[in-house]
Order: C-alpha cells, then sequence, then structure tokens
C-alpha cells in the first residue's frame, strides 16, 4: 500500500485542499464537497476531520459476509460510524450451510445474537464418526460453552445468518451497499483514502478487508499469500432433514468421505469430500447425478440419503483451499480477517467461528488502543497463533483421510474443538 504516492502514476487523484492535522502541525489534504461519498476525483476528509475532532472513528469495510457483518456490528457497538461495501448484489449469500461451533456462539452470544441462530438452525452436541463397514467408529461430545442448558453447535443456513446479521447491523446503524468493492487504498497520514468500484473516494479511520479467501484488500495493502490446493472437492447438497440426523454424522469410505449436518427441523445438508481430483467446474446438469453415483459406495445410512440428492435441486462443488498470511495481518491502518487471513479446510468446521471471532476481538482490541495502528498489531498478536493451530490442523486432517487414517483423525479433531474451546 502506497501512503506517498500523489503523482500522475497514483491509484487516487490528489487532493486540493488542505485541514490542519490533529497533532497542530501535520496536513490532512482534502477536497471541499458535500455529502458522505464522493465521485471520482472527490474526497471525504473534511468530514473525517471533523470526526477525529469529535473523537469519532470511521471505519469502511470490504465484504458483507460473517466476518465483515460482524466486526461491522461490534465496531458500531462502540460507537464507530461504518460503512459496508459488498460486491454481490443485496440478498445473495452463498453455499447452503454452515456450523456455529462453540466459539463462534459464545462470540455471538457476547453480541446478544446467539439465541436468533439457535432459534433460526439446529442445536446440536455431538459429531458421530462412521467407519467404512457402516458401525459407528467415535463420538465427539463437544465443550457446552453457553451452559449446559443451551447446545454445544448450532447448524443453521447461511441465508438465516445472513438475514440475523444484516438486520443487527442495519439497527447498530451500518451503513451496507451492495454491488461494490474496493478498488485502491492509500494511506493520508492518521486517515486512509478508499477508492470503490463505482469511482467513489471514501476517507476513514480504519479499512478492513472481509472479502474471502480471494481478498482484493489483501493483495491492495501488500498482504499477498499462497492459496494451496489439497486434493480433494468439496460438495454440499440441501436435502430434507432424515429424523435420525440430530447431529453431524460423517461416515468414512474407501476413497472418499461423506456426511450429513442438520441446520433446521426440516432441512439438513451433505456432504461428501472427494479425494484425488484436480479442481474444475462440472456442468450443472452433472452435479446431482455425479454426487449420488459417489454416494454408492457407502453403505448403511448413507443409502437413505442418497435418494434425497436426487431431489435436490440445491448441490455445489468446490475445491479445498487453504491460506494463511504467515506475518502481518494488517498494513498501516487497513486489516485482513476472516478467510482473507486465514481460511482453513472444512473438516473441523470451524471457518465461521474464527471468522466471527476476529470480528469481535478487533473491536475489543480497537477499543483498548488510543492508536488505530496500535490495536491492529495487538489483534493479530492475539488471534495468529490460534489461527494458524486450527488451519494447520484441518490440513493434518485432510493428510489423514487422504492416507485412509480415519482412527487418527478422529482424536485430532476431539483435541482441536477443546483447544479452541479456550477463551479467544
Amino acid at each position: 500500500m502506497d501512503s506517498t504516492a500523489e503523482g500522475p502514476g497514483s491509484d487516487l487523484p490528489p487532493p486540493a485542499n488542505r485541514l490542519p492535522g490533529t497533532d497542530g502541525h501535520r496536513l490532512i489534504r482534502m477536497k471541499q464537497a458535500p455529502g458522505r461519498f464522493y465521485r471520482s476525483g472527490e474526497i471525504s476528509a473534511q468530514e473525517a476531520y471533523m470526526d477525529i475532532v469529535r473523537g469519532a472513528r470511521t471505519a469502511v469495510i470490504v465484504g458483507a459476509g460473517v466476518a465483515g457483518l460482524t466486526v461491522a456490528i461490534a465496531l458500531a457497538r462502540k460507537g464507530w460510524r461504518v460503512d459496508v461495501a459488498e460486491i454481490d448484489p443485496r440478498g445473495a449469500t452463498a453455499g447452503w450451510g454452515l456450523c456455529l461451533t462453540g466459539p463462534s456462539l459464545r462470540a455471538l452470544d457476547a453480541l446478544g445474537l446467539a439465541d436468533a441462530c439457535l432459534a433460526e438452525g439446529y442445536g446440536m452436541n455431538i459429531i458421530t464418526h462412521v467407519e467404512v463397514n457402516g458401525r459407528t467408529a467415535d463420538e465427539v461430545r463437544l465443550p457446552r460453552l453457553l451452559g449446559a442448558h443451551r447446545p454445544a453447535m448450532v447448524g443453521i443456513a447461511r441465508p438465516g445468518l445472513h438475514r440475523i446479521l444484516s438486520e443487527e447491523a442495519e439497527r447498530s446503524g451500518v451503513v451496507v451497499r451492495n454491488g461494490l468493492t474496493v478498488t485502491a487504498v492509500n494511506e493520508e497520514g492518521d486517515l486512509v483514502r478508499v477508492r470503490l468500484s463505482d469511482g467513489t473516494i471514501q476517507t476513514a479511520t480504519l479499512v478492513v478487508g472481509a472479502d474471502g479467501i480471494r481478498s482484493s484488500v489483501r493483495s491492495l495493502a501488500g498482504l499477498e499469500t499462497a492459496l494451496d490446493y489439497h486434493g480433494q472437492m468439496a460438495w454440499r447438497a440441501l436435502v430434507p432433514r432424515p429424523a435420525w440426523v440430530t447431529g453431524i454424522h460423517q461416515f468414512a469410505g474407501k476413497v472418499n468421505t461423506a456426511g450429513i449436518v442438520p441446520i433446521s427441523p426440516g432441512q439438513a445438508y451433505v456432504f461428501l469430500t472427494e479425494n484425488g481430483v484436480e479442481p474444475g467446474a462440472l456442468p450443472d446438469a452433472e452435479l446431482a447425478p455425479r454426487l449420488r453415483q459417489l454416494l454408492e459406495v457407502f453403505p448403511g445410512r448413507v443409502a437413505e440419503i442418497r435418494p434425497l440428492v436426487s431431489e435436490s435441486e440445491s448441490v455445489v462443488r468446490r475445491p479445498v483451499r487453504t491460506a494463511l498470511l504467515a506475518g502481518a495481518w494488517s498494513r498501516g491502518n487497513c486489516v485482513v480477517i476472516g478467510d482473507a487471513a486465514h481460511a482453513p479446510a472444512p473438516q473441523m468446521a470451524s471457518g465461521a467461528a474464527l471468522a466471527i471471532e476476529d470480528g469481535v476481538v478487533l473491536a475489543q482490541e480497537l477499543e483498548r488502543h488510543e492508536q488505530v495502528r496500535a490495536g491492529l498489531e495487538a489483534f493479530t498478536a492475539r488471534r495468529a497463533k490460534r489461527c494458524r493451530t486450527l488451519v494447520e490442523t484441518s490440513v493434518t486432517i485432510i493428510g489423514l483421510e487422504q492416507a485412509r487414517r480415519h482412527h487418527d483423525a478422529y482424536p485430532l479433531t476431539d483435541a482441536c474443538h477443546r483447544q479452541m474451546a479456550e477463551p479467544a
């Protein structure tokens, strides 16, 4: 991220006038114009400057997914003025369902949102591992971090979770603008200037990249990391919930791994992890037939699940990739969180937990530190080891699955869930 470029080669146009800096000496450059968002070549620095004088802080968050909306709510609750830029149209959500493990429920409970998620989804306490021959091999009893009277984990449809977070963000005063993303980020003293894809430019105290594993903010901030493909394709299909599916069931296969997760009293999603394949797309018409074929080799209760896939109109297939920033997660007053900083494989069902925790912890550390950059450094220091442990554990489990060492994966899964139950 270039904090000095103002000449012909700069990504952002040079502002015209200046305001005195908050230290009495440095100048904050600006061009006066009414309104909060500005057309190409105009900057809302005057308003940003007045926010600093009044003690207010402003944030631009890129991405209105789980991480972005959580941090937006957490910051707004602490008095920040928050704008969110989301590239997808309003109401669009990716994927069918996910798990909110104990750590994510604990973080949501701190925002007063855990019970809404429990009511929307399906509470559960046990992961059941089934052997290749169809017999139960292991049960992982998950830590109940919200007490004995609330479930350890909840399966939930992504649209339902998105609605809960979006409605709370709106109640908290967060402004979400759809159809936009960020195209340039430059430092301006204690502020950050952001160009959005429609040509508008906003000046803020903080920029948060919550825009996923292929984060554009991460690239603009110069925080590059590799995206690792692990030879697996993850399948998901939305189906009616069988009565016996009251927790996660995972079935070991001779080549692949399958399972089912309840996400409401009436719905569940079937998953299958396909090993030894190169990433690539299949025509939509081939997805359901191919998934049914892959499930044919599994015995026992998978035979009950397979016909449900035939009725499903919602089948997706995605490559299993991971990412992990090994060093800094921030540059200046710009930070990345969630999958943009640490994207685990789905084996631990904890990507959402890390993202939600990130949002809550980031707001806490910014509240504790007067200087934004000090808060960002403290945030990274607090999160890095925990997130690295989960990403690396998920990759280790991939290797054990591919080696058909499922019995070695079960205790590792249990141990990692218990480690994640420790305070964030």
